[in-house]
C-alpha cells in the first residue's frame, strides 16, 4: 500500500517539482499552499508524513507543526520542514516543537528524498516495537508513545520521547551524541550536537524533580549522555 505525504507549501514551483517526484517514487501526494488547509488536509487524510514549509501566507509553520503534534491522533505523523532560513534558532525551534528533520532551500531532491525514507522508516520501527519500559518513577509505553511521572502523564515532544525511550533502552550505557543523532533523528546529523543538549535539557526538566541536580540523565563531559536506573547523585 502506498505512503501519503502531504506537502504543505506556497511556492507552485516547489509544489510542482515535489509532487512529480515524489509520485515517481511512488506516493499518494497531497498538496496545499497555505497552512489552515494543510491542517484541515492533515485530519482528513492522516498521511504517513508531512512536508512542511516554515513561511506560509497565513499561518506560520512552527504553529502548524504546534497545531499537529497537540492533536492525539495526529501527533506521531512525522514532519519535515522546508525552510528558507539557515538560521540555528530557526532548527532548533523547529525540532523542539516536533518536527523530525528540516531541510534548507534551495534542497538537492535526492537528498530530500533519501531523508524522507529515513524518517518513514524510524517512523515505522517506532510502530513496529511495542513494550512497557520502567526505571524509578518513570514509565514509558511505547505503544500509545506515552510518559508517566508517579502515575502522572508528562507532556513530551516525539524528539523528547525517542531520546527518553532510546536511553531508556540503553540504562547505564554512554550514549555518545553523535549516535543519539543518527538514532533519534535518523541519520548523520553532522555539526548539530548542541541539538541533542537542547532537548536533553528541555527532557530533565520533565523527568527530573530538580533538573539542576538530575538523578536520571547523567552528562558525560566530552562523551554524550547516559541514564541511571537509581536514584544516585551525580559526581
Amino acid at each position: 500500500m502506498s505512503q501519503t505525504i502531504l506537502v504543505i507549501e506556497d511556492e507552485a514551483h516547489i509544489l510542482e517539482l515535489l509532487r512529480y517526484n515524489l509520485e515517481a517514487q511512488g506516493y499518494n501526494v497531497i498538496l496545499t499552499d497555505n497552512g489552515k488547509d494543510g491542517i484541515e488536509k492533515c485530519v482528513e487524510n492522516t498521511p504517513d508524513l508531512v512536508l512542511l514549509d516554515l513561511m506560509l501566507p497565513d499561518i506560520d509553520g512552527l504553529d502548524v507543526c504546534k497545531n499537529i503534534k497537540r492533536n492525539e491522533q495526529l501527533k506521531n505523523i512525522p514532519i519535515i520542514m522546508l525552510t528558507a532560513k539557515s538560521e540555528e534558532f530557526d532548527k532548533v525551534l523547529g525540532l523542539e516543537l516536533g518536527a523530525d528533520d528540516y531541510i534548507t532551500k534551495p534542497f538537492s531532491i535526492r537528498e530530500l528524498l533519501a531523508r524522507i525514507k529515513v524518517v518513514l522508516r524510524r517512523s515505522k520501527n517506532d510502530k513496529d516495537v511495542d513494550e512497557i519500559i520502567k526505571f524509578g518513577d518513570i514509565l514509558i509505553d511505547t505503544e500509545k508513545h506515552i510518559v508517566y511521572k508517579s502515575g502522572e502523564i508528562l507532556d513530551l515532544t516525539l524528539k523528547e520521547f525517542e531520546l527518553l525511550k532510546l536511553l531508556s533502552q540503553n540504562i547505564g550505557k554512554v550514549l555518545t551524541r553523535d549516535y543519539l543523532l543518527d538514532k533519534v533523528w535518523g541519520y548523520e546529523y553532522a555539526g548539530e550536537t548542541r541539538t541533542v543538549d537542547v532537548h536533553i535539557r528541555h527532557l530533565r526538566k520533565k523527568i527530573e524533580d530538580d533538573d539542576k541536580s538530575p538523578i536520571y540523565i547523567e552528562t558525560v563531559r566530552g562523551i554524550g549522555y547516559k541514564l541511571r536506573d537509581k536514584g544516585e547523585s551525580n559526581a
